[in-house]
């Protein structure tokens, strides 16, 4: 497979100044002549910026040859300047994906082969064979594509400077992947080491649009260096198509239109040349394979499925297979949402909700990827209400407002993580290493004594740890050097590097011999000998479990589709409002999109049962019927958000009377439930829905300690302070999570404001309370008005809530014959 850097013939006329007549661009003109293609002008902006010494992010739509405006800017340089290239190392390209690396390597191999230099190309990841890996230590490429891990790796080595002493520039790709992550934080760490090698180092990165460019680049390039900008002004066209069921369903609940839609999902393949379908899960994907394999049979050896925890054999046979076209369709999940270009690709199809607008355009990207060409994506609801969903997609679209990316600060766990890495290799003097530190955008509010506690922690475990020799890893020199002298340390170290914590994998494996893929601990450890689930798109069967593998045999028949930990994604708040926008004027006679338009029976009912709440509404629906009491009340901010919101309310409830509830939530809103009367009126609704004391209340109506030691675990794993790989061992969730939360309660009884220890509360706040979040939404619903509406009757917004309370209790087939009670209950015809 190769990353387009081809474009069309389109001539830009552009004031080129002196640029033209630079032997560089000559070269690469004619080059381009012969191959009848020609430049963007953002592209040619971005040659002319670098070869005078400028640092930038290059800003464009997908297909459009992000890659091909940084990667000859290198060459165009060199054409220009040889005197400034010594033999070695030229450029480092980070790629967020392993999956990537390949593919950009072969790509720009073949355009130097072309021009006619004598670089070479290398590819630098855990993929990678130990031969070429040791031989690029020897002798580096001219272009080393490299993942951030793999970055710190090579900073891990011996006299590793000798590596970078002639590089020119570092770039990375799908910066907005990164930023927001601890990935992203290890690239800015490394960068900020590679600083001190080559202080005029040219910076680059290489972006889709997102909603924080200026501030994605600032993370980027915190430097008081020349750094610029630039914008393509091309926009990719998107045709959004909605896929509709035959008949609305009133009472509508996730999941349950896949077999329905699959039939209309089969013909869209067929009249396509290739197609990728992606779901939002790995399990989704295993399901909607066998649905499309039921559907039509014939499509058995024309379609694949893809998703990371399938052999990466496996996965590099189907990335090439539908890179040449022999391939009718893969199911994928989020693996495929990167820059490889996949040219017979024309259409792709969204099961369900993307869920948030940057996500939504990475994927509808994938078809139609050369310029001009128009991206194709359908849209297959698992529920009605989904169809709402995408009605908002195509109005952020038109708009184009995209989600930014929140960059992370203070991410202490990477930096000790760093230092150590710059302690096995060459090792660090905390003073100069400090002040380097102080420049990264993610450390730039770090303090004095933490770094004291930092540097502590390394040397000696800190002061509650400082009996226990194996937290003494880094020693001090005579000189003042900080450096790892074990090589038992060094090598645990390196085996543990990486911001991804993963919840303990089991490889697969047939009984007979043959690698399939890799579950999680927590999902094999629900199932029984002889018990049956779907990996890789094979009905498998549980012989036993030993040594953290699997063993399998062949089989038929049902099957459990491996459900993942963290697996549904949130909606995100620019979708929520959108989708707050159209459900208002859902029932307006001048609304045109075809979606509202099929729903209007739904939108009908709730409405004339209840209510739709209006873009300057909150609506709270109280329903009574034969199983108790129930509170819905919709934000439509995200499972993530409403999850607090539900524990938020029941303890503010809670204390109007003693009352306990049961809890679920969906993307929409959420439900308390109990056995007796909900005490709650309207007046009481404006103190309980009070964003007066928010934060307190929250921190009281959840276990915050118990949060944060679960988040503690990441953390402790990521410093390094709990191990999770070992020589032939991996440990297993379990045991992680017993050692970090033994650790965590010496730290809170013994150094409770421990530079870890605040971090695990900061993240919580972060990431799982949405603190930011939370606050926006409660200053939302105290301007609004609030309704409150009765009912016996489950109405189109309650009931897939509902269903999904009762998803966690109940088999598959248990929660099917409930729901045909409740609809019954509810007064409608299932359709």
């Amino acid at each position: 497979m190769v990353k387009s850097l081809i474009l069309p013939n389109i001539i830009i006329k552009t004031n080129l100044s002196n640029y033209e007549n630079t032997e560089g661009f000559k070269i690469i003109q004619n080059w381009m002549m012969e191959k009848s293609i020609s430049p963007f002008k953002f592209q040619i902006d971005t040659w002319k910026k670098f070869g005078n010494g400028y640092s930038g992010m290059v800003v464009a739509p997908t297909g459009f040859g992000k890659t091909y405006s940084v990667f000859l800017a290198l060459i165009s340089d060199f054409l220009n300047h040889p005197e400034k290239y010594k033999k070695g190392l030229k450029m480092i390209w980070i790629t967020p994906l392993r999956s990537l690396s390949k593919d950009i390597a072969k790509a720009m191999q073949e355009v130097i082969d072309e021009i006619g230099l004598d670089w070479l190309v290398g590819v630098r990841n855990g993929d990678t064979d130990p031969k070429v890996r040791q031989q690029q230590v020897k002798n580096m490429p001219e272009i080393l594509v490299a993942t951030p891990e793999s970055l710190h790796l090579l900073l891990g080595q011996k006299n590793h400077q000798r590596f970078f002493q002639n590089l020119q520039s570092i770039v990375i790709d799908e910066w907005h992947e990164l930023l927001g992550s601890k990935r992203g934080v290890i690239v800015e760490l490394g960068i900020s080491q590679l600083r001190k090698y080559v202080p005029k180092l040219k910076i680059w990165g290489i972006t889709a649009t997102i909603g924080n460019l200026d501030e994605a680049m600032e993370v980027l390039i915190p430097y008081d260096i020349k750094k610029t900008k630039i914008t393509a002004k091309q926009h990719k066209k998107i045709d959004i198509i909605s896929v509709f069921p035959d008949e609305v369903e009133i009472l509508p609940w996730a999941g349950h239109l896949g077999h329905k839609l699959a039939d209309k999902v089969v013909p869209i393949i067929l009249e396509s040349k290739s197609t990728i379908v992606f779901t939002n899960t790995r399990s989704q994907s295993e399901m909607w394979y066998q649905l499309l394999l039921d559907a039509y049979p014939d499509f058995a050896g024309q379609i694949a499925i893809h998703h990371s925890s399938i052999d990466a054999h496996l996965r590099i046979w189907i990335e090439e297979n539908l890179s040449n076209g022999k391939l009718k369709a893969v199911v994928s999940t989020s693996s495929l949402d990167l820059g490889i270009d996949f040219k017979p690709v024309d259409t792709v199809i969204q099961i369900g909700s993307a869920k948030g607008v940057a996500r939504f355009l990475q994927r509808a990207g994938r078809s139609g990827h050369s310029p001009f060409e128009t991206s194709k994506i359908y849209c297959v609801p698992t529920h009605s209400l989904e169809l709402i969903e995408v009605a908002a997609l195509k109005e952020a679209v038109k708009q184009n407002v995209i989600e930014p990316r929140e960059p992370q600060v203070l991410c202490f766990d990477v930096l000790v993580q760093f230092l150590m890495t710059l302690a096995i290799g060459d090792g660090f003097f905390p003073e100069e290493t400090f002040e380097r530190i102080k420049q990264v955008y993610t450390f730039q509010e770090i303090r004095d004594e933490e770094w004291k506690e930092i540097i502590d922690f390394l040397t000696i475990g800190g002061s509650a740890l400082k009996n226990y020799e194996e937290y003494h890893k880094v020693v001090v020199m005579e000189d003042g050097l900080h450096k790892v002298t074990s090589r038992k340390i060094a090598m645990i170290h390196r085996m543990n590097m990486g911001a991804i914590v993963s919840d303990a994998m089991l490889k697969v494996k047939f009984i007979s011999g043959g690698y399939i893929g890799m579950v999680e601990e927590y999902f094999i450890s629900r199932l029984k000998k002889e018990e049956k689930f779907i990996l890789a798109g094979r009905v498998l069967e549980v012989a036993m479990v030993k040594d953290m593998t699997v063993f399998v045999r062949a089989s038929k028949g049902k099957a459990m589709a491996p459900s993942y930990l963290g697996g549904r994604l949130p909606l995100s708040s620019n979708l929520g409002r959108f989708l707050r926008e159209k459900l208002s004027g859902a029932l307006n006679p001048k609304a045109t999109e075809k979606e509202l338009k099929f729903l209007h029976p739904l939108l009908i009912d709730q409405e004339e049962r209840l209510h739709i709440p209006k873009e300057d509404e909150f609506l709270v629906e109280m329903i009574k019927n034969r199983e108790g009491y129930h509170l819905f009340m919709y934000p439509f901010e995200g499972r993530l958000v409403h999850e607090v919101m539900a524990a938020l309310i029941a303890y503010r409830i809670s204390k109007l009377a003693p009352i306990s509830f049961s809890m679920a939530m969906n993307d929409y809103g959420f439900e308390l439930f109990s056995d007796k009367e909900i005490p709650v009126n309207e007046e009481d609704l404006e103190k309980i829905l009070t964003r007066e004391n928010l934060m307190v209340d929250v921190i009281s109506s959840i276990n915050l300690a118990e949060m944060a030691r679960r988040k503690f675990r990441d953390i402790a794993v990521i410093s390094g302070m709990v191990v999770q790989n070992f020589p032939g061992q991996q440990r297993s969730n379990k045991a992680l999570q017993s050692s970090a939360g033994l650790i965590f309660k010496v730290l809170e009884d013994h150094d409770p404001n421990h530079f870890l220890v605040r971090q695990a509360y900061t993240e919580v706040f972060n990431m799982q309370l949405q603190e930011q979040r939370l606050v926006e939404a409660f200053k939302r619903i105290e301007r609004s008005k609030l309704i409150l509406k009765y009912s016996n009757k489950f109405t189109p917004l309650s009931f897939p809530i509902k269903v999904d309370s009762l998803r966690q209790t109940l088999t598959s087939e248990s929660l099917d014959a409930r729901i045909q009670k409740l609809i019954k209950q509810s007064g409608r015809n299932i359709k």
